[in-house]
């Protein structure tokens, strides 16, 4: 395991619009929509999920680990907040409105110039308690790549019945 270490963190953080793009952007939409069956996220939603983050999770919750005020409770995040959204905007304009917010994120992030003593400062999760800077930091960086692997993992699987015997050397197909 490497240690934590805010500039790296923030190099990967920069990566997921492009890699998103890269991935997702001139795709017919049966690839874009499609998920792992009922209450299962599709590339399309995942990426609304990214942009509700980016709007209200990561960089609001640093904020308040960071403030004097002694209240440091966070709000509570809703993880589907996407599905309330226009479900036909095309997924060039999601990804460009998510490139724009993370880079709008990243220059606060970089503007705090943290040091170690912050990365240490705590806030409240509803669900989890106390957590430090780093810890969400941490879980930002780990929360995308979660997403860009389920996104691979949700568009393999739509191949999952074509690949025929090559499916025993296929774990992506197996997960979940």
């Amino acid at each position: 395991m490497i240690p934590f270490n805010l500039e790296e963190s923030i190099g990967i953080l920069e990566r997921t619009p492009e890699v998103l793009s890269a991935m997702l952007n001139g795709l017919p939409e049966q690839w874009l929509k499609s998920n792992e069956g009922e209450n299962t996220w599709s590339p399309y939603d995942i990426v609304g999920h990214y942009i509700y983050g980016e709007k209200t999770d990561w960089i609001v919750r640093a904020k308040i680990i960071l403030s004097t005020s002694e209240n440091k409770q966070f709000e509570p995040f809703d993880r589907f907040a996407q599905f309330g959204e226009d479900q036909n905007t095309p997924i060039s304009e999601l990804i460009a409105e998510f490139k724009t917010l993370r880079e709008k994120n990243l220059n606060t992030l970089k503007s705090f110039e943290l040091t170690n003593t912050d990365l240490i400062k705590k806030g409240t999760h509803p669900e989890l308690g106390n957590v430090t800077l780093q810890e969400l930091l941490s879980a930002w960086v780990v929360h995308d790549l979660a997403h860009l692997a389920q996104i691979n993992r949700v568009m393999a699987k739509q191949y999952k019945t074509h690949v025929g015997v090559w499916k025993a050397f296929m774990g992506i197909l197996s997960q979940y």
